[in-house]
């Protein structure tokens, strides 16, 4: 196989892998060796963890877009609020490795765990660490969710974009009116997170050879790209390409954290203002196992963890108010366990109802010409399909590999009906879904159908599935719905027969965002929701 073949090759199954970083595999090695480099790289992860207060006026569980979001609008209301959180709190460093890299992670990657085998069958092994992805398996599917103060911000490819009106209209059917998010909180928070598209200087250097190469095969099959707001700080992108600051963005790092802050994440904007204003605290290293309610307050029973996983104590604490944002499936494992046991036995029929994937595909097709380094993170452009069932495909990027591998990724996210709902085993305690062949079958042969017509077009047929995947979803990065808005709860997310309990994230949307990424939804969604709380003092 010569040099190109060879690259073609491995950029297939790197992209199969989706951030898997399967080209090379960590060493299985002893916890204490690995803990002891961790602990030299980022001191800061090992820094005494402070204790959450016994008691909170509100108490918001998890960091992420729309715990971010509540967090902020409580203090400024001048509501003392308590931030829990499972994972570390990461430092950003333009000289350090704070995080590991897609191409080959150790722990630092992987929340509490010791082997990670990526859809081409590769297997990771390395020590287990409180790093940044919880990759939970289910029959089915694998769903990717965040573990680190500032959430999904932290490890998501920065795109954020408003579905269209009709698409938002088919999903949430009346529940949201649209008009209201695109006045007032779409662009409420594309100002609090500096959202632009990527410029033209970016765009034209060479670690964005693949962007090019993929808007130019999508206009020789008749498609306009359309250009992606980003979260990216595009002065960070400009500092590793003038080599002031340690490559990350350009050099296919995103998934498992960019050391040098090139994200504008939560920790830089909501997180940070929520402290400044001296009415939030956030506590890292405290992981939720079981909400309940003692009278008039809420309980919430907690373990302490340091970075290595070793428990450093467990206790309950109380709030007047609870506000669940720790994701689709963090927020809906507690709700679904508390009624099983009987702790919040008042919660309705609906609660862990309607989740889905948001119509998560990963695809790669051939690049028709190509040369350069390629493979810079920030998605450029999107195009929209309607020829069948209506779908976005995103310029993407194949994790870890910044050099020319002949391949170009794309993400597809399909307007898809199929939902399912999470349940309780008894026997085991856990919190669990059942996603079926038929449903990823679906979104994958509708993606690939649009991906191969503008490979066909543009002249850049490559046959894939002989070495990796052209196209999959056999995971979602992209978990929606579980305790959906207007049916677990009322319109703002006050959870049904449960005053002062309210979700905030994205398991009040039901399970798609209409063919487009859902961060900006969950945030506008919880800027509007919290905005109605404070205002109506319930």
């Amino acid at each position: 196989m010569d040099r190109r073949a060879f690259l073609k090759a491995t950029g297939a199954v790197a992209l199969g892998a989706a951030a898997s970083g399967a080209l090379a595999a960590a060493p299985a090695t002893a916890d204490p060796v690995w803990d002891g480099l961790f602990q030299e790289w980022v001191p800061e992860l090992f820094a005494p963890l402070p204790d959450a207060p016994e008691h909170s006026e509100a108490l918001v569980i998890g960091s992420g877009f729309g715990a971010a979001v509540t967090a902020l609008r409580l203090a400024e209301a001048g509501v003392a609020t308590t931030v829990l959180e499972r994972g570390s709190r990461w430092p950003n460093d333009p000289k350090r490795e704070i995080f590991t890299g897609d191409d080959l992670p150790d722990g630092r990657g992987f929340w509490h765990r010791t082997t990670f085998t990526g859809v081409t069958k590769v297997p990771m092994q390395f020590a287990s660490f409180g790093g940044v992805l919880d990759c939970t398996e289910y029959p089915g599917i694998d769903v990717w969710r965040a573990a680190a103060v500032g959430g999904g911000s932290v490890i998501f490819t920065g795109v954020m974009i408003a579905p269209e009106r009709r698409f938002f209209d088919e999903v949430f059917r009346g529940a949201v009116e649209y008009g209201e998010l695109d006045r007032v909180y779409f662009p409420r928070v594309r100002r609090m997170l500096r959202l632009s598209p990527m410029p033209a200087d970016i765009y034209g250097s060479s670690p964005f050879t693949h962007s090019r190469a993929w808007d130019d095969q999508v206009r020789k099959a008749g498609y306009q790209p359309q250009a992606n707001d980003s979260i990216f700080n595009w002065d960070v992108l400009r500092a590793e390409l003038n080599g002031s600051s340690k490559p990350s963005a350009t050099v296919a790092r995103s998934n498992l954290g960019n050391s040098n802050g090139a994200k504008f994440d939560l920790n830089q904007n909501y997180l940070k203002d929520a402290e400044a204003t001296g009415n939030c605290g956030i506590f890292p290293g405290h992981r939720v196992d079981s909400i309940g309610r003692d009278g008039s307050r809420y309980t919430v029973e907690l373990t302490k963890l340091d970075p290595t996983g070793a428990v450093l104590a467990t206790r309950t604490v109380t709030a007047d108010k609870l506000f669940l944002g720790a994701g689709s499936i963090g927020s809906t494992e507690l709700l679904v366990r508390a009624q099983a046991t009987g702790a919040l036995p008042n919660l309705n029929e609906h609660v862990g109802d309607g989740w889905g994937t948001n119509g998560d595909v990963v695809l790669a097709r051939g690049a028709s010409s190509l040369a350069g380094l390629g493979q810079g993170v920030p998605s450029a452009s999107r195009i929209l399909d309607e020829s069948a069932v209506p779908l976005t495909l995103e310029s993407w990027y194949i994790p870890g590999i910044p050099f020319e591998t002949g391949a170009l990724a794309s993400l597809g996210m399909v307007l898809d009906p199929a939902r399912t709902r999470l349940g309780y085993d008894a026997a085991t305690g856990r919190v669990g879904l059942t996603w079926s062949q038929r449903n990823r079958d679906d979104v994958v042969a509708a993606a690939r159908a649009v991906d191969r017509r503008i490979a066909e077009r543009a002249g850049a047929m490559v046959e894939y599935s002989a070495l990796g995947y052209d196209a999959n979803a056999l995971f979602t990065a992209h978990p929606l719905g579980g305790a959906v808005l207007g049916k677990a709860t009322d319109g703002y997310g006050r959870v049904a027969g449960h005053p002062g309990l309210y979700v905030m994230d994205g398991a009040v949307i039901p399970g798609s965002t209409g063919t487009v990424n859902p961060s900006l939804t969950i945030s506008a969604l919880a800027e509007r929701n919290i905005e109605e709380i404070i205002r109506a003092g319930r």
